[in-house]
């Protein structure tokens, strides 16, 4: 009506609504939602075999919305012999699925996809409800990202055939997905997998089931065929029912630190992949020569996306000492203008924490801060499950809060004063999962963020994730990536391998390599006899350790006898002890970061060097091998000269896999860097004694590590006999390390050590790689072991194929914005 006065919410004038600015309440519908939950009577049971089942005698659990109490609908608690059925479905599936054509299975991923576009609404909506992030997140970042990975992986699984043609699907996976992105991390677990020919068996957290259930019907409807994608819903301890169960072959987990390492033990020595996307306290660098305004932007992106319950959540915020103050003025007048409230309201930009007991937890921090005296600066946030954005500045890096992931909406300010004082506070955690570097200076911005540890940075951004590139973390952020080409690799085994699946061996870990038994004098048998030329004896050779580029006695000053093919005794060789795998640890460590920095070329030069001097005294090392192993001589010269074209190999690779550009929907560029694991420890084989020790220590070497080499232990001397070739090839000190004794009780220190980054067992032996398996999770280092399985090492892709290069790097994706041009 001409001349009628416009309002708007509450009878609010337009006028005053320019005014003011203020938000009125955009509820997004939940009708179509509701439909689908009273479509099924709001009780859902698992979803195996593109079928809804629900076995009698079950318990319930109620899965209620976070932002409002209401109970949305029951699932049902599973048990194992739910887990059994779903786990059969799925074998029995991956007999036909993984022998479709690549071209096949991408057609499956592209029609889910399309369907999954069909019903992205009625899917946003669940997700934000089931979860409580608001649904501008669940609407255009993790509904999008998921039909992203879709589309991404529908065109891996079409050039698989020639992409990744040395590689076969696992089989089974079994994966476990946490509640802060319950469909996005679904996603990253299954659309690889189905791309490789692998079927799958999920499990949901226990708080957010409902999007993982409505996936799985979506699946369905868009004709995947029944079994190769199945949900169980139960409490948590089923997680490990599926991860150990005998009939699965890969174990997929994102979740906590704490149940990743509980996984880790659990599937030890079942010859099992497993990949672990954990816990992080990521850092965000703010230098002097960042616009501030876009880092505040950043920051709020960065720790309040998703209530803060994000694993790369950028909770430790470091700032320039000569603009903390302004920083933290900016940062405080931003955080008031944040909304929060139900998750369904389209003009909010925070919903509730997942549960009660997650909002006492991270209560529970932050009033630990303030019994610290630290500042605490907080917004307000409605009643029930919710909790204001904090910050917390004046804290000291011990802090509790400085050090520990609380997964909620709290950050933790610091000031520095230098670029390395930064570094120090960003790397001062025990994860590594992402962090963030803010400035103008591109040049200082890429220095920091290839010294920051962890698995994505990102420039003059935060939490940008696309399919396209690889996400997952360092130290006990985890391994293994989500993404990208690099994630395809934690689905697939290679060609050559066959089952590797089998029951634990039994092993007392407390007694395991607990002892070593050093050789006593003996006049007997065991008697080395020194050889006699003219009457005059040969002069005695001490077979010492190596580390830090010297030959070192051993600190036990305790030795073993060696004995030839024929069972006589030839030499005794230093045993080693938990003492010597510190010195050497300690020597690598010193060693490594320069080794790092030099230029693929360098390596590749010294590389080259060793296979001269190897070549050089060629006959000294197959008299050795003659000696040691038996055979005939030409056999031992094979292997010598398979050892001298290995090191070739290997220099040839040292400048040729540090990384590629990825494409992404960023506008801007993003690099995936390949970067040395650290210090690796080495357990080499019986089999093939020198071949075997070149085959591990050259890969790592020309990639930029330091490793530990144990030699075999029946038959060291050819590998020992190489380090008189290191000691005159310019190998840096400390690259290179070999330590001699019982293979068990050195596995057991080094694999026990806190600061070796991964072990390699391939010394044919399953309780050796059982032991490495389970105690790797003390700091959840890598690991490669052969589950007690040979290999040929004289064979291109069992000695030297793509795995190698697999295991002696970890992916580093490093996100470059633009925009000062063009905004898109």
């Amino acid at each position: 009506m001409a001349g009628a006065v416009q309002k708007g919410p509450k009878g609010t004038k337009i006028a005053e609504l320019f005014e003011s600015m203020e938000y009125g309440p955009a509820p997004e519908s939940d009708k179509t939602a509701q439909a689908w939950l009273d479509d099924h009577s709001r009780k859902l049971g698992h979803f195996i075999n593109n079928e809804w089942v629900t076995p009698e005698n079950r318990k319930w659990y109620e899965t209620r919305n976070p932002c409002t109490g209401q109970v949305l609908a029951a699932t049902v608690q599973g048990t194992e012999e739910d887990v059994n059925v779903a786990v059969a479905a799925a074998r029995k599936a991956f007999g036909s699925w993984g022998q479709l054509s690549g071209h096949a299975r991408a057609r499956h991923i592209y029609s889910i996809a399309r369907h999954l576009q069909k019903h992205a609404r009625l899917m946003a909506v669940i997700a934000s409800m089931d979860n409580g992030k608001t649904i501008r997140e669940t609407r255009d970042c993790d509904v999008p990202i998921v039909i992203r990975h879709l589309y991404h992986h529908a065109g891996w699984a079409q050039l698989a055939d020639t992409e990744m043609a040395n590689w076969k699907p696992l089989g089974v996976v079994g994966a476990i997905v946490p509640w802060n992105f319950p469909l996005m991390l679904l996603a990253w677990k299954v659309c690889p997998a189905l791309a490789m020919g692998n079927t799958v068996v999920l499990k949901p957290a226990t708080y957010t089931r409902l999007s993982a259930l409505l996936f799985a019907e979506i699946c369905a409807e868009a004709g995947l065929p029944a079994g190769v994608f199945n949900v169980v819903t139960g409490p948590g301890s089923m997680g490990e029912k599926l991860a150990t169960h005998p009939d699965v072959d890969k174990v997929g987990f994102t979740g906590s630190t704490e149940i990743g390492q509980r996984l880790r033990r659990a599937t030890a020595g079942m010859g099992k992949k497993l990949s672990l996307e954990l816990g992080g306290k990521s850092p965000v660098v703010v230098y002097d020569s960042a616009d501030l305004d876009s880092a505040v932007e950043g920051v709020v992106d960065a720790i309040w996306f998703n209530q803060g319950q994000v694993c790369s959540a950028g909770s430790k915020l470091l700032v320039q000492e000569r603009v903390f103050e302004p920083m933290m003025a900016k940062l405080r007048a931003r955080m008031e203008k944040l909304r929060l409230g139900d998750s369904l309201d389209k003009a909010l930009d925070m919903g509730a924490i997942v549960d009660e007991s997650q909002r006492r937890s991270v209560k529970e921090y932050v009033d630990s801060a303030k019994e610290e005296g630290a500042e605490v600066f907080q917004v307000g946030a409605p009643a029930g499950c919710f909790y204001p954005p904090t910050l917390i500045t004046n804290v000291q890096t011990s802090s509790r809060v400085v050090v520990d992931e609380i997964f909620g909406p709290v950050l933790v300010a610091l000031p520095f004063r230098t670029a390395k004082e930064a570094l120090a506070l960003a790397n001062n955690t025990i994860y590594g999962l992402g962090g963030s570097v803010w400035t103008e200076k591109l040049p200082l911005a890429l220095e920091t963020a290839k010294h920051i540890k962890a698995g994505s940075v990102w420039i003059n951004c935060h939490n940008m994730f696309d399919a396209a590139t690889g996400f997952g973390g360092y130290r006990q952020s985890g391994y293994g990536r989500d993404g990208g080409k690099e994630g395809l690799y934690e689905y697939v085994k290679p060609r050559w391998m066959g089952d590797t699946k089998q029951p634990a061996t039994e092993l007392d870990m407390k007694e395991f390599g607990a002892r070593d038994q050093p050789s006593r004098p003996d006049i007997g048998a065991a008697a080395v006899v020194p050889e006699i030329s003219a009457g005059v004896p040969r002069v005695d050779r001490t077979y010492k350790l190596f580390y830090g580029g010297a030959q070192k006695r051993p600190d036990g000053n305790y030795s073993r006898v060696v004995l030839s093919a024929d069972g006589s005794p030839i030499a005794q060789v230093a045993e080693s002890n938990r003492k010597d795998v510190r010195n050497a640890v300690e020597a690598a460590h010193k060693g490594q970061p320069g080794w790092a920095k030099r230029s693929g070329h360098q390596r590749a030069q010294i590389l080259y060097y060793l296979a001269e001097n190897l070549e050089l005294r060629r006959d000294e090392f197959v008299n050795t091998l003659v000696q040691s192993v038996g055979g005939s001589r030409e056999a031992a010269e094979k292997e010598v000269d398979a050892s001298v074209a290995r090191l070739f190999h290997w220099a040839a690779l040292s400048d040729k896999f540090g990384g590629a550009v990825q494409e992404t929907q960023l506008y801007g560029t993003v690099l995936r860097l390949h970067e040395p694991v650290g210090v690796v420890a080495a357990l080499a084989p019986d089999t093939a004694p020198l071949l075997a020790a070149v085959s591990l220590i050259a890969p790592l070497i020309a990639r930029g590590n330091a490793v530990i080499l144990v030699p075999s232990e029946r038959r060291p001397l050819p590998a020992l006999d190489l380090y008189q070739i290191l000691e005159t090839s310019d190998v840096p000190a400390g690259v290179v390390s070999l330590l001699t004794g019982s293979r068990d009780h050195l596995a057991r220190h080094l694999s026990e050590h806190q600061d070796i980054q991964s072990v390699w067992c391939l010394a044919e032996s399953a309780a050796a790689s059982r032991f490495v398996e389970h105690t790797s999770a003390v700091n959840v280092k890598r690991t490669w072991v052969d589950w007690g399985r040979g290999r040929d090492w004289f064979d291109g892709l069992q000695g030297q194929g793509e795995e190698f290069l697999y295991h002696a790097t970890q992916c580093k994706s490093v996100w470059l914005t633009m925009g000062d041009i063009f905004a898109n």
